[in-house]
């Protein structure tokens, strides 16, 4: 009788002696094929070739690396091209303030010529108060306002003292008696500080 017929036979006869078997005794026989099966399993599981965590951690702080040196190369485009534009403002706002200027040129032109040519003394000077006035307009418009000095407390952070005088009366002690010359404020921020006599 050849093996492969007596394998035959005998398969019968366990599940003839497995039905045999006691409860308990049938569990003890399956638990023992759940547990070679599970043996067999973890077998093959072990025989999977297993990740090298050093070889895992180099690609991934090489990966890390390339999204490093994109967001410096975006970070340094996105620099350069706001530093450009930032330029580009400056030029344009230069080109625009010199722009607003030239009528106001124009007028002084015109008031040489006139006094050039030995015109009315009355007529230059209504002239030079309208090119004053139209100047100062021009700078309301770029929000320059000028410093009221003469007459307030002294303040370091508006006026600059180029001397000291005796004051006309106790009340003008401390206080702006004379302006030299005149300070500015652009943006509520000092542009220029006045230039002022102090009462002592």
């Amino acid at each position: 009788m050849s093996k492969k017929d007596k394998n035959k036979n005998e398969e019968p006869a366990i599940r003839q002696d497995e039905e045999n078997l006691e409860p308990q005794e049938a569990q003890q026989v399956t638990d023992e094929k759940e547990q070679q099966s599970g043996d067999e399993e973890n077998a093959a599981t072990t025989d999977e070739p297993q990740v090298d965590p050093v070889e895992q951690l180099e690609q991934q702080l090489e990966h890390e690396k390339k999204e490093y040196m994109f967001l410096m190369a975006e970070f340094d485009n996105f620099r350069k091209r706001t530093l450009k534009e930032k330029q580009e403002l400056i030029k344009d706002g230069a080109r625009r303030a010199m722009e607003a200027l030239l009528p106001v040129i124009d007028d002084m032109e015109r008031a040489i010529d006139a006094i050039d040519k030995g015109g009315d003394l009355d007529s230059l000077k209504e002239g030079v108060d309208l090119i004053y006035n139209k100047f100062m307009a021009y700078l309301k418009s770029q929000n320059v306002t000028p410093i009221n000095s003469t007459g307030e407390l002294f303040d370091t952070d508006l006026h600059e003292a180029v001397t000291t005088f005796p004051a006309p009366s106790d009340d003008m002690k401390g206080k702006v008696i004379d302006t030299v010359t005149r300070g500015y404020m652009i943006n509520d921020k000092v542009l220029r500080h006045a230039k002022v006599v102090v009462g002592q």
